[in-house]
């Protein structure tokens, strides 16, 4: 695989436009992996993101955080005449992060970014944008992002999970998806704009999927290891504003609509093999 070694961050607004614009014609995944050397959290930046997502102030990154810098990166890529989906066709169905060590505020490390395992599925087609974070030769943090081009296949049924007891119920402002669109620079309208949420099929806003995700491992701050892996599906949208249920248990995670009790996210954090304990106390 072709590595191209970025000189800066890619700016997102051109990449944006050319999302808008730009019409795929190639039928196999890029082979070629972005490559970004010398990045470092911005305090500034840093701090926003924590205080959207409901993390504290502190030197350690959260584990959702080397995502949101390697963005721009997986935009470049996405929006890239080679790769063969337009972006605004692509549903963010799964998402998974294995921590290897903590990265902290004064780490400068590489990030990379790639697009493999090109499959078939019930509803069209899925691919994986994957994120690895490299400390000198070391690497520290690993991403998956699985999407799914839909093909106009319905499911077969609506998702359906056990609801497991509540251990919080969150209330989410309308305002989330403009506030994190905001801090980590995914500014997909459904998540800023009700007219053009409207116009893709939803009765309002949506908040991130990866906002929910991040909400979670806030929630569950001071209580996950050095290492770990954490790994969720996004099931229905929360529509904003909304009340939701969270839970935590046993390695599993879960968020709910707090009334009708529909699945928004499922997901589990467990330790590296070498250990048979959980990551996730019960609270």
């Amino acid at each position: 695989m072709e590595t191209t070694v970025l000189s800066a961050p890619p700016r997102l607004g051109p990449l944006y436009r050319a999302a808008a614009l730009r019409r795929p014609s190639g039928k196999t995944l890029p082979e070629r992996e972005l490559r970004l050397d010398g990045v470092r959290a911005d305090l500034a930046h840093l701090a926003e993101y924590n205080r959207v997502c409901g993390f504290r102030l502190r030197d350690e990154l959260p584990a959702t955080y080397p995502h949101v810098l390697a963005f721009p990166l997986a935009l470049s890529l996405m929006t890239a005449a080679d790769f063969p989906f337009p972006l605004l066709g692509l549903v963010h169905v799964a998402n998974s992060i294995e921590v290897l060590r903590p990265l902290t505020s004064s780490d400068t490390f590489s990030l990379s970014v790639r697009a493999e395992a090109l499959r078939p599925h019930a509803r069209g087609t899925q691919l994986d944008v994957v994120a690895t974070a490299t400390a000198g030769a070391e690497p520290v943090w690993h991403g998956r992002s699985t999407y799914l081009r839909r093909d106009g296949s319905k499911s077969d049924k609506s998702p359906t999970t056990e609801r497991p007891d509540a251990t919080a119920v969150w209330k989410v402002p309308r305002r989330t998806g403009t506030d994190y669109a905001a801090a980590s620079g995914d500014r997909n309208p459904i998540h800023t704009s009700r007219l053009l949420a409207r116009a893709f099929g939803f009765r309002s806003t949506i908040a991130h999927g990866m906002w929910t995700k991040a909400r979670c491992l806030a929630a569950l701050e001071g209580r996950l290891p050095d290492a770990y892996t954490v790994a969720v599906a996004f099931k229905l949208p929360i529509l904003l504003p909304a009340t939701v249920e969270f839970a935590a248990s046993g390695g599993h995670i879960a968020v709910h609509d707090r009334m009708t009790g529909k699945p928004h996210l499922t997901g589990t954090i467990v330790e590296p093999a070498r250990s048979s304990s959980t990551a996730v106390p019960t609270p």
